[in-house]
């Protein structure tokens, strides 16, 4: 035909697009007519991703200018806080009621995601296929995909060996980081990037990065552990077992109890909601199309702050500096001891960790959840007597103090007290076990990222003087 010839690569990219296209179609096609009960993962999300993406794009026309927030100079310098300036499918956070994943409670999720054979916990591979599908799974889709992920599980020949000849004293997170990030070479996302692919394709690359990086966590994170602590020498692996109880056993843990907590711990770390500081993290940096590796070993620089991830070891360490105190001092644990120790850190410029959040105002239900497995499996733990009875004074000792707005205990309030009890010792490798957690929200969100087309992060900064100038010109703010 007449005109200009087109190039090889532009014929290869547009051939590209169209089987891309005609493959979500034919999928979207089969599996509208029949999703069975044992439909794998990648088919799954195939067959929800265009009706998502026509969803998005058709409210985006009909009111993308419609105002959902309002900005004020407070929240511009105090961090952001409450602004909704961010598109999060996988879990949504009420300050009154806690988290939903995907709509579901954690009560909800541990009644209706299958768990391990005689086991009550959710497994952490069910809420995966939750976060990523909003469907929940049946046991033969979880176990499908527990098989997947182990068969995805080595790691790059390099990794185990820096991992083994880190420097002595390196925290486990900056460990935990580092480790994530030299298995970027094996990025899908960022090979089929380097020769062009097409936009269109952009989910599939980091669809399987996402379910190469999860399944390697474990192995990662368990090297990390044994070369920290011990002589290095890691147990085998066994496939026979689910994520978590693989974990456990990569570990030396082999206690059934021990391996319900850890699933537990996963699943309650995985996600809240996008605008917490490791959630965000993953999703700015992955809005620069920077693949999940990257984007995931940020996000854990992110967790590894102080006010944020790390604090859970603050907490026990608060918790044992009662414990002690209290017994130098022949005081018992009490509500009248603990109330005099907490106005003695308040006093002292210091905080109370784990207790208060920049949304929740209430106590946190990963909290309580944690609370019942402590009732369940260790009642009479002197540790969660003290913890229990902190609970019953704190919120009113911090409301007196009155420099919170949520006077209630969080997630971190409770976590390092149930891993001390099963001999985990190891304090300043807890925020690992987060880490492992977390990235299940942070990369589930990331493939909808990618699905959806989301385009790079760039809000807008300003300076204190355009704010003084601001504040000149509109001495009433905006109306």
């Amino acid at each position: 035909r007449r005109g200009k010839i087109p190039s090889c690569r532009t014929l290869m990219s547009s051939l590209a697009r169209a089987a891309s296209s005609w493959r979500v179609q034919r999928w979207a096609l089969i599996h509208s007519r029949q999703l069975s009960s044992t439909t794998g993962l990648k088919e799954t999300l195939i067959s929800l991703m265009p009706e998502k993406q026509a969803a998005l794009k058709k409210m985006k026309t009909e009111h993308g200018n419609k105002i959902v927030d309002k900005v004020t100079i407070d929240q511009l310098i105090g961090g952001a806080r409450s602004i909704k300036s961010m598109l999060w499918e996988t879990s949504l956070l009420d300050p009154m009621e806690g988290i939903r994943f995907r709509g579901y409670t954690i009560p909800e999720l541990q009644e209706k995601l299958p768990s391990a054979t005689g086991g009550a916990e959710p497994l952490p591979e069910s809420l995966l296929w939750l976060l990523l599908t909003g469907e929940v799974p049946t046991k033969a889709q979880v176990d499908s995909l527990t098989a997947d992920l182990h068969s995805r599980s080595k790691l790059p020949d390099h990794v185990p060996a820096m991992i083994a000849n880190f420097p002595k004293g390196m925290h486990p997170m900056t460990q935990f980081s580092s480790a994530i990030l030299a298995c970027q070479t094996d990025s899908v996302f960022a090979a089929e990037y380097a020769k062009g692919c097409h936009k269109s394709t952009y989910w599939e690359h980091t669809y399987e990065d996402i379910l190469n990086l999860l399944a390697r966590l474990p192995e990662i994170a368990a090297l990390i552990y044994k070369c920290t602590y011990s002589d290095g020498k890691m147990p085998a692996a066994d496939h026979s077992l689910d994520y978590a109880a693989n974990f456990c056993k990569l570990l030396g843990y082999d206690a059934a109890d021990f391996k319900e907590l850890m699933r537990l711990y996963i699943v309650i770390h995985s996600d809240h909601e996008g605008g917490n500081a490791s959630a965000h993290t993953c999703h700015l940096v992955g809005s620069t199309l920077s693949d999940p590796y990257l984007s995931l070993s940020a996000s854990m620089n992110a967790l590894a702050g102080p006010l944020h991830g790390l604090a859970n070891q603050e907490v026990l360490g608060w918790l044992l500096g009662l414990q002690a105190t209290l017994k130098e001092q022949g005081k018992p644990v009490s509500k009248e001891s603990i109330t005099e120790f907490a106005w003695e850190t308040l006093n002292s410029g210091k905080v109370i960790p784990g207790y208060g959040h920049a949304v929740l105002r209430k106590t946190d239900p990963r909290y309580t959840c944690q609370q019942l497995f402590a009732l369940k499996h260790l009642p009479d733990y002197e540790l969660f007597k003290v913890v229990n009875t902190v609970y019953e004074v704190m919120p009113g000792v911090l409301t007196e103090h009155g420099k919170t707005k949520n006077p209630y205990p969080n997630v971190d309030s409770h976590s390092g007290v149930l891993l001390k009890y099963y001999g985990f010792d190891q304090y300043d490798y807890y925020t690992v076990l987060f880490g492992v957690g977390r990235a299940y929200g942070v990369l589930a969100q990331l493939f909808w990222d990618r699905a959806l087309g989301l385009p790079l992060e760039r809000p807008k900064s300003v300076t204190s003087a355009w704010l003084e100038r601001f504040i000149e010109d509109h001495p009433d703010g905006l109306r």
